[in-house]
């Protein structure tokens, strides 16, 4: 089945990230974030993971004059954005680096952040014990991590649902449950958990929801994957295109003291 409700092209991963920042979710979290860091003028920030650069301007004008900010990212494409952005921002640098091992001296930054980035890494767990690494005693982590055992996409079959859940988690995000475990993986990498947040989104059209989902396209790739069949898949797309439409996750921003 296809309908014109959902995209049937990946977006470019920078142009995704931009339009997730400016979309109500991606407003309210980014700002529960901000605040959870407590930033003060003079800080030393890095934001570990920054993508092209969407957070640093904020960063910057929170740390003032005479703070730091420093974005690192592994994907050359996306510093290389961030740098362009942030060019006349004379606190703000952007750097090409591995969060498994970060280029930074142990105890230079006063607060770190990561922002939907540890789903993706292949070790949570040494990333964050890198974060406590850099931080000062006493620096805040700030983590922002959806749970996607968490997604539910209401439909008259909740079968379908279910394997839809079950793809994103075993398959379609590397860390699919990290929202969750975020807790419990900083406490284990030495890091004073204070705070946990949830956020749970609300989507009630479809066109939006798909828009951060990638509703049909994540359905081929359960079907390729044995989770759907084809006429399941169909059925379950034709449903959520022309029937009452809801879909939650729950979104959990973290707070942790080194």
């Amino acid at each position: 089945m296809t309908s014109p409700v959902f995209e049937t092209v990946p977006p470019d991963p920078i142009a995704y990230l931009d339009r997730l920042a400016v979309s109500e979710l991606g407003r309210e979290y980014k700002a529960t974030m901000l605040a959870a860091l407590a930033v003060e003028p003079g800080h030393t920030v890095v934001d570990l993971g920054c993508g092209p650069g969407t957070d640093l301007p904020a960063l910057a004008e929170a740390v003032g004059s005479g703070g730091t900010v420093l974005g690192v990212d592994h994907d050359r494409e996306a510093v290389d954005t961030a740098a362009d952005r942030t060019a006349h921002l004379l606190q703000v640098s952007a750097r090409l680096a591995d969060l498994h091992e970060l280029p930074l001296a142990d105890a230079s930054c006063d607060r770190a952040r990561t922002d939907r980035v540890l789903q993706h890494v292949a070790d949570p767990s040494l990333a964050l014990r890198e974060a406590r690494r850099v931080l000062r005693p006493g620096g805040l982590l700030v983590l922002g991590e959806p749970d996607w055992g968490t997604l539910t996409v209401d439909h008259p079959d909740a079968a379908l649902t279910a394997a839809y859940t079950r793809y994103v988690t075993d398959h379609a995000v590397r860390n699919g449950r990290i929202g969750s475990q975020l807790p419990r993986l900083a406490a284990e990498s030495g890091l004073d958990v204070v705070d946990v947040h949830p956020i749970t989104p609300v989507f009630r059209q479809v066109g939006p929801a798909d828009l951060v989902l990638g509703l049909q396209r994540v359905t081929r790739r359960a079907v390729a994957a044995g989770y759907f069949s084809a006429p399941d898949a169909d059925r379950w797309l034709t449903h959520l295109a022309t029937g009452p439409f809801l879909a939650t996750v729950t979104f959990h921003v973290v707070t942790a003291r080194a």
